[in-house]
């Protein structure tokens, strides 16, 4: 293994900052039905069989553990135009639900209103990594609900991607 102790974080964030990521809501619901949820900018397709994703929660979080706990979430896909949605939900504490419509999916995992897509997963695996988790999850039922650009986050804004030609 490398030794990586030399890689200043800053640095390491700052190069890695050049690379944009898509913006995504992960939910759940409690065993009470209580929505729980969290904005990711790490979300990936891993697998086509099984199909699997995967998104790499901190070890931070407080929402997480919740998520983890029910033994599945749901993926929201947002869009260009939901950057106010993403900071409700990338918020510390409180009621990141409150004024945001949505509707269960048949696993039970909340999907948000307007958003381009979602991907309703059971939870796979959960591997450690540095400071962060992988979380991998089969998917056991997706759909596009409205095609349009992702919001997407580089270099510290949040922007859309423009399509060439």
């Amino acid at each position: 293994m490398t030794d990586t102790t030399t890689i200043d974080s800053a640095t390491f964030r700052r190069v890695l900052g050049h690379y944009p990521t898509g913006v995504c809501v992960v939910t759940a619901a409690d065993p009470r039905g209580a929505p729980i949820g969290m904005a990711i900018g790490s979300f990936t397709s891993v697998s086509l069989e099984p199909p699997l994703v995967a998104f790499f929660p901190d070890k931070r979080s407080s929402s997480w553990p919740r998520i983890e706990e029910t033994g599945k979430f749901c993926v929201n896909v947002l869009a260009s135009d939901q950057q106010e949605l993403c900071r409700q939900f990338a918020m510390r504490g409180g009621d990141k639900f409150a004024g945001v419509s949505h509707r269960l999916s048949t696993n039970g995992s909340p999907i948000l209103d307007d958003v381009i897509a979602w991907i309703d997963c059971d939870l796979y695996a959960v591997h450690e990594a540095g400071d962060h988790f992988i979380a991998l999850g089969v998917v056991v039922e997706l759909e596009v609900h409205r095609p349009g650009g992702p919001l997407l986050f580089l270099q510290g804004a949040y922007g859309e991607f423009n399509l060439l030609g």
